[in-house]
């Protein structure tokens, strides 16, 4: 559900020019969920194990919003995959399933990484949000005199957005 989830957000972002590269991070997403759902079931048949797939809920968004309404439903998540993840971890140790904690390591790591991407992108996008806001009052915006209140010459630079790096795992 996690890979459909990240492919209606990306399809959501793809006519948005606007936005940054949401439209990128979410198809790479779906991608990445999708590798690692078919490698979870390939190991679970290499051991003949019982596939028991958990409900993930599928989130109740019809319209994604602003970048930072997004952010937050994928790092939710995100923190409900990481949380099933760690259950099974948790599972794993107390039945000594070495292979399987093994096997699990760089999921784990994959979902650390992607939580704080998340949450980095998160806090920029509400900075981004906060500098927007200042720039709007007059009393705080660049190239008004405070004294005169009287307009300056303005360099016009606005922040931008830092290179986003979209985390990618290996198959």
């Amino acid at each position: 559900m996690a890979a459909a989830a990240a492919l209606e957000a990306a399809c959501y972002y793809i006519e948005d020019p606007e936005a940054p590269t949401f439209h990128t991070f979410f198809q790479d997403q779906a991608d990445v969920k999708r590798e690692h759902a078919k490698q979870f079931i390939k190991y679970l048949r290499k051991y003949k194990c019982k596939i028991c797939l958990p409900v993930i809920k599928r989130p109740d968004i019809d319209n994604w919003g602003t970048g930072k309404q997004a952010l937050l439903s994928a790092l939710q998540l995100e923190n409900e995959l990481n949380k099933l993840l760690q259950d099974l971890k948790a599972s794993a140790s107390r039945n000594r399933e070495t292979n399987l904690l093994r096997f699990m390591k760089k999921f784990l790591d994959e979902q650390t990484r992607n939580i704080k991407y998340l949450e980095y992108q998160l806090n920029y996008q509400k900075e981004l949000e906060m500098s927007t806001q200042s720039e709007g009052q007059p009393e705080n915006a660049p190239g008004t005199s405070a004294a005169a209140g009287q307009e300056t010459e303005s360099t016009g630079n606005s922040p931008s957005p830092p290179a986003q790096k979209v985390p990618k795992s290996s198959p």
